[in-house]
């Protein structure tokens, strides 16, 4: 049971010595043409996921449309699972290619690709789950990292600490928003009576009288509740600025340093700067010698 646990955890630290698994230089090289779009193979490879990515979205997209599935759905089918054993077998040159394959699959991309191959196995056994295949379009997050658009990653980057350092502003606004909408949906089940059954009922209106202008399907009919209603839909364009606010002066207190596209093979940081040699996080070499040996 220690010799199998022991090999467990070689296999999700990747820290399998040289002297089991011989030269390791194929898995830089396979790190360098996955994880990276510096190099020619490298951004041929992304180029070509990015095709199966959006062939695997229409494919869903068409299947849900009636007339189509009837008239193709087979060759949809098919075609899709040729797409999902596809992106199986890059999941695992991901794992073998990266040092510290545990990190890999807890981070973003790494749980995104591995819920895109799981919907189309689980449609074996529950038939609707296989439209859920359509969280494979987060994956074309990559686009800014291969078309090497570096101003869309900082841009990116700056938004996600922005929304990051205005998480406790941006849940007293939620909570001032719940608290309204409580008030509101209580004074309209008093004002309205049999129009507005219940006060959870009441809430569901003063949210969606709020955020937009109403669905229809409940609506005041007093004058009193009326001119209330008018209020809340004014009130919800001034709600609007409020985040917006927020967030513009959040953002404008951060700066992000020009970044590349290196990825670490030992704890799978990103977003170093361009002059980068050694990881930010965990000091290993960005761009290791191929001539070099791997160190357990």
């Amino acid at each position: 049971m220690k010799k199998i646990g022991r090999k467990i955890k070689l296999f999700f630290d990747g820290s399998t010595p040289d002297q089991i698994n011989g030269s390791l230089k194929w898995k830089y090289e396979l790190h360098e043409i996955i994880f990276e779009s510096d190099t020619v193979k490298g951004k041929i490879f992304d180029i070509i996921l990015l095709f199966f990515i959006s062939l695997s979205t229409l494919i869903i997209m068409l299947e849900s449309v009636s007339k189509i599935n009837n008239e193709i759905g087979f060759w949809l089918y098919i075609l899709d699972w040729w797409v999902t054993i596809s992106f199986t077998i890059e999941y695992f040159l991901r794992l073998i290619s990266v040092k510290n394959r545990w990190k890999y699959m807890t981070s973003f991309y790494g749980l995104i690709d591995l819920l895109t191959i799981i919907p189309t196995y689980l449609s074996i056994f529950f038939i609707q789950s296989h439209y859920l295949a359509i969280i494979r379009i987060f994956r074309l997050f990559r686009v800014f990292k291969i078309l090497k658009l570096a101003n869309y990653i900082d841009e990116s980057n700056t938004m996600l600490i922005t929304l990051k350092n205005s998480k406790r502003k941006i849940f007293v606004f939620l909570y001032f928003i719940l608290l309204i909408t409580l008030i509101l949906g209580a004074l309209m089940y008093v004002i309205e009576g049999e129009n507005f059954s219940s006060i959870p009922q009441s809430m569901y209106w003063a949210i969606v009288t709020l955020t937009t202008v109403g669905y229809g399907d409940i609506a005041p009919h007093t004058v009193l509740g009326k001119i209330i209603a008018s209020g809340i839909m004014i009130l919800g364009y001034s709600i609007i600025s409020v985040p917006a606010g927020l967030l513009s002066v959040e953002y404008r207190r951060n700066k992000i340093y020009k970044q590349n596209t290196q990825v670490c093979r030992y704890c799978m940081a990103e977003n170093h700067e361009v002059d980068a040699i050694y990881c930010k996080r965990c000091g290993h070499l960005l761009n290791e010698n191929l001539n070099t040996t791997d160190n357990p």
